[in-house]
C-alpha cells in the first residue's frame, strides 16, 4: 500500500499536497483499490468556492459511484482534464497523473485538521 509521508490525508480517503495556498487533491491508493477500475471522474465545481467536506465531484468505477469530498475550504481553480479521456490514471498513478483538482485554500488553519500518513495508515489498518 502506497501512502506517501509528504502528503496529508482525509478520513474520506483523499490525499492533499500543499504548496503555499494551493492544494492538489486526489484519492488514495487504498481508495482506488477499493473502488476497482475507474471509468469516469466528474468535477462540475470548477471555479466554485466550497466549504470543507462538501462534495466537489464523483468518481465512477465499474461497480459503484462515490462522492469526492473537498478536504479544505477554497476555490476549485483547476481540474485534471486528462482524466476525461484517461480516468484509469487514478488507478495507475493516484499520487501523480491521477490527481483530480487544485484548490486555492481559503483557511490554511484547516490544514492542521488533516491526517498525517501515519494517522491515515492507522485509519485503514495498514
Amino acid at each position: 500500500m502506497n501512502i506517501p509521508a509528504n502528503l496529508k490525508y482525509t478520513k474520506d480517503h483523499e490525499w492533499v499536497a500543499i504548496d503555499g495556498d494551493t492544494a492538489t487533491v486526489g484519492i488514495t491508493d487504498f481508495a482506488q483499490k477499493e473502488l476497482g477500475d475507474i471509468v469516469y471522474v466528474e468535477v462540475e465545481t470548477l471555479d466554485q468556492t466550497l466549504d470543507r467536506d462538501e462534495v466537489f465531484g464523483t468518481v465512477e468505477a465499474v461497480k459503484t459511484v462515490s462522492d469526492l469530498f473537498l478536504p479544505l475550504t477554497g476555490e476549485i481553480v483547476e481540474f485534471n482534464e486528462e482524466l476525461e479521456t484517461t480516468p484509469e490514471n487514478v488507478n495507475n498513478d493516484p499520487y501523480g497523473k491521477g490527481w483530480m483538482i487544485k484548490v486555492k485554500i481559503s483557511d490554511t488553519s484547516e490544514i492542521d485538521q488533516l491526517l498525517s500518513a501515519d494517522d491515515y495508515k492507522a485509519l485503514i489498518g495498514a
